[in-house]
């Protein structure tokens, strides 16, 4: 049986999760999973958080 991992759903930063990402525990889980299949075998472990950088906001058209 495998054990239930804890997801963070907020932070003292505001919410951490990445826009359009899957809210689903099954499908976060899923994901993992095959994320960790697809990697294995290797020496460094699935990174679970996301690192990109966004784009910042967008300036409104010139006139």
């Amino acid at each position: 049986m495998r054990a239930q991992l804890a997801f963070p759903r907020k932070t003292a930063g505001g919410d951490r999760r990445t826009a359009g990402r899957a809210e689903d525990r099954d499908t976060l889980e899923e994901q993992l999973d095959e994320g960790l299949e697809d990697s294995f075998p290797a020496s460094d472990p699935v990174s679970v958080t996301s690192t990109a950088i966004s784009g910042g906001a967008r300036r409104p058209p010139r006139r």
